[in-house]
């Protein structure tokens, strides 16, 4: 077996879904920096809104990673019946989670709202995009299976789907319709219920066969149940974490009183959320094939994945930190309307913390792989822990020195976070030996 070509059969077709969502980011940034006449208050005030969105999709991130650990290990032993089930489990799980959401949108609109410092703008906007979320819970589900069966091809071409539809609605939306981003809240409700769609045709067309085989008393049998959820219990606290530090990141920009600043913490972080997906396509290809080998007890094809899963890693970072370095002017003046009237403000204050997104990508390096290979090996109390100490680490460093260098605090905090991520997963699985066990394991 190839172990690189098959880290890039998974990772490149996941590489192009997951660029399709910081591209969906980048898109509405640039429609709402293009809008109006005053592009720091509109970009302001989407970012404020998607934080608030990343804060309910993060934490229902759980039904696709609990979800692609567990599939794989079946996969790769063979037991194409729990794979069914895996997927009725994982649907069930996102479809309560969608409609208690939306059920709830009053009480959580209105706190994230006041905890966020969310204006008429960012309301309007969460008031319409609240109907997109039980679509994009139900769309973990099915990714979260896909990947665990080793497709990376259907996630991409859904997510493709998505993003088309989402840029050519938010568009007509937002000046056609001059509904501005309340116009993008509408074109993503409108883009993941056809994801949504898009993902039932696929799995009918391809997977019928598989699905004669869910077995509703193995579903609800409290067992595989019990360690779904328990896997889902450490994932969900991990993933609380992660929104955390990027709420508190967009809510102490939004604290300091000044417009530009808030936007341009917002256009940075957008950046680094390019290079994360990026190489997030490489931790999805590492979460389905460390469960295959672990579930097929393939000791010597586990050791190759996982070297080779960190080597591409190290590369990506290494060619964004190039990227960044080189064309960073060009890439946040997408963002921004060279004739509105703080262009200029933006790009110099832009300049000032831009070194920040120059060294993150190698601080990162580690921790998206290391996820990928927690979630496939199902460790996910590792990722767990390591989360804790991280996100202490990160508002410690954040308080400690915001007062003597203000805003470089926040990007140190968040930084040195990154890092101690992938750090302690390596160290706390002693070198990663103890993934290599389970795949020994014949118990």
């Amino acid at each position: 077996m190839n172990m690189n070509r098959e880290i890039l059969r998974i990772a490149l077709p996941n590489i192009v879904s997951n660029i399709t969502v910081p591209l969906m980011g980048i898109v509405s940034t640039a429609i709402a920096g293009h809008w109006g006449d005053d592009s720091a208050a509109a970009i302001g005030a989407l970012a404020i809104g998607v934080s608030i969105f990343n804060f309910i999709y993060w934490n229902c991130s759980f039904v696709r990673m609990g979800t692609s650990g567990l599939t794989a290990q079946a996969f790769g032993a063979g037991r194409f019946g729990e794979c069914a089930n895996m997927l009725a489990r994982a649907l069930a799980a996102a479809g309560a989670m969608g409609l208690l959401m939306v059920a709830l949108q009053y009480p959580v609109g209105e706190l994230a709202l006041w905890a966020m410092h969310g204006g008429e703008m960012t309301r309007d906007y969460f008031y319409a995009r609240i109907w997109a979320v039980p679509a994009g819970i139900l769309l973990f589900g099915f990714n979260g299976w896909y990947t665990g069966m080793q497709n990376a091809v259907f996630p991409m071409c859904t997510a493709i789907t998505v993003n088309v539809v989402h840029t050519l609605c938010s568009l007509w939306f937002a000046f056609g319709m001059d509904l501005g981003i309340v116009g993008i809240a509408y074109a993503s409700v409108v883009a993941q219920w056809t994801g949504v769609a898009l993902a039932s045709v696929l799995l009918v067309a391809k997977y019928r066969p598989v699905l004669r085989l869910i077995d509703w008393s193995q579903v609800l049998d409290l067992r595989p149940l019990k360690t779904y959820f328990s896997i889902n219990r450490d994932i969900i606290l991990r993933t609380f974490c992660i929104v955390a530090v990027y709420t508190f990141f967009t809510g102490s920009s939004a604290r300091l009183g000044n417009q530009e600043l808030l936007a341009v913490n917002a256009l940075l972080l957008e950046l680094f959320t390019l290079f994360s997906y990026m190489n997030d396509g490489f931790a999805y290809a590492a979460e389905a094939l460390t469960g295959r080998f672990i579930g097929a007890r393939d000791g010597g094809a586990l050791r190759r994945c996982l070297k080779g899963c960190l080597a591409w890693g190290t590369l990506i970072s290494a060619l964004f930190v190039v990227i960044y370095i080189i064309w960073w002017r060009d890439l946040v003046g997408l963002f921004v309307s060279s004739t509105a009237a703080n262009a200029e403000a933006l790009v110099a204050t832009a300049g000032e913390y831009i070194v920040w997104i120059i060294i993150i990508p190698i601080a990162s390096a580690m921790p998206f792989i290391m996820d990928g290979i927690m979630v496939g090996a199902t460790e996910t109390r590792v990722m767990r822990n390591s989360m804790f100490f991280a996100t202490a680490a990160y508002f410690g460093i954040y308080y400690a020195l915001h007062p003597l260098i203000g805003n470089n605090a926040l990007w140190l905090a968040f930084t040195l976070y990154m890092f101690l991520r992938g750090v302690l997963q390596y160290f706390m699985t002693r070198r990663l030996s103890a993934i290599l066990a389970k795949a020994t394991d014949r118990a």
